[in-house]
């Protein structure tokens, strides 16, 4: 990236993808006001889930809702992503019959999303994570060809895995005539922000959302590395790990509830916030071998 470059949208499979989300999880009854202050912060991409249990996504919806009808957005300007949730991680707020097939879920699971959110079809569907820790269960596969199957039919027009390793995500690229077009997961930089994953997701064009970048790495937002980037710049060291992700080629994501914080968080669009190459390297390594 040009280290003067501002930061914009991307066009991902034909769909243009705003450069930063605004995720909507743990926020119960606050979400719809919180996802109003984010759209008048100035996010246009929001990401939620079909899992009552972490997500109100019927409160979003709420929120996209009175947006539209108030004419402060369009729908095209809009990106909408939600999740399809296995059993194992819902609570008795389910949005499927239990006793379905996996395929019968995630098609009801996607009916009832369309109906939370008010909209026809979803920008992207994304399967919240395998049913195990390694490989893939028959379920998953199950999912992930649903979700073909939806994709096809027009109602998700970009699909993408959740909470997956490298070698999960190569399975399935081998699924299916679609291959993922996002790849979001918890990224750890002592795991040099997920590496490995992210390296997969490079080489194969898959854009790598990351989420809880600040709350999975706190120890690492005190370092050295990122301090002095960030009293150079004149901004927080929220701002310089956020900054750093859009210049490494994340997709990040941010589920601050301080309607400051979302315009601070937004501000790294710009130009002024960009990171030195020897800024960008520190960083890459902070957290790993004991570097500073």
């Amino acid at each position: 990236m040009n280290e003067a470059a501002a930061v914009g949208e991307q066009v991902v499979g034909g769909v243009r993808v705003p450069p930063f989300f605004y995720g909507t999880a743990w926020k119960e009854e606050a979400t719809e006001g919180l996802v109003r202050e984010a759209l008048a912060a100035g996010f246009r991409g929001f990401d939620t889930a079909g899992q009552r249990k972490h997500y109100h996504e019927a409160a979003v919806g709420a929120a996209l809702r009175a947006a539209l009808a108030a004419g402060e957005v369009r729908r095209e300007e809009l990106f909408v992503q939600t999740k399809f949730t296995h059993l194992a991680g819902q609570d008795h707020r389910l949005p499927y019959d239990p006793a379905a097939p996996v395929a019968t879920q995630v098609r009801q699971s996607f009916a009832r999303s369309l109906e939370h959110l008010g909209v026809e079809r979803l920008d992207s569907l994304v399967l919240h994570g395998p049913c195990v820790r390694v490989g893939l269960h028959p379920d998953d596969e199950a999912a992930w060809e649903a979700m073909q199957g939806i994709h096809a039919e027009g109602g998700a027009r970009l699909l993408g895995v959740s909470n997956v390793s490298r070698e999960q995500l190569v399975a399935f690229c081998e699924r299916g005539p679609v291959p993922p077009a996002f790849v979001q997961n918890r990224c750890f930089a002592a795991l040099g922000w997920d590496a490995e994953v992210r390296a997969e997701c490079r080489a194969r064009g898959i854009v790598y959302q990351g989420f809880s970048l600040l709350t999975a790495n706190r120890r690492e937002i005190d370092r050295p590395a990122i301090a002095k980037a960030a009293a150079r710049l004149g901004a927080t060291p929220e701002q310089v790990v956020f900054r750093f992700a859009l210049e490494v080629g994340m997709l990040p994501l941010t589920g601050t509830s301080d309607p400051r914080h979302m315009r601070e968080d937004l501000a790294v669009l710009h130009a002024r916030f960009a990171l030195t190459p020897e800024e960008r390297e520190a960083i890459e390594g902070v957290g790993l071998h004991g570097r500073p």
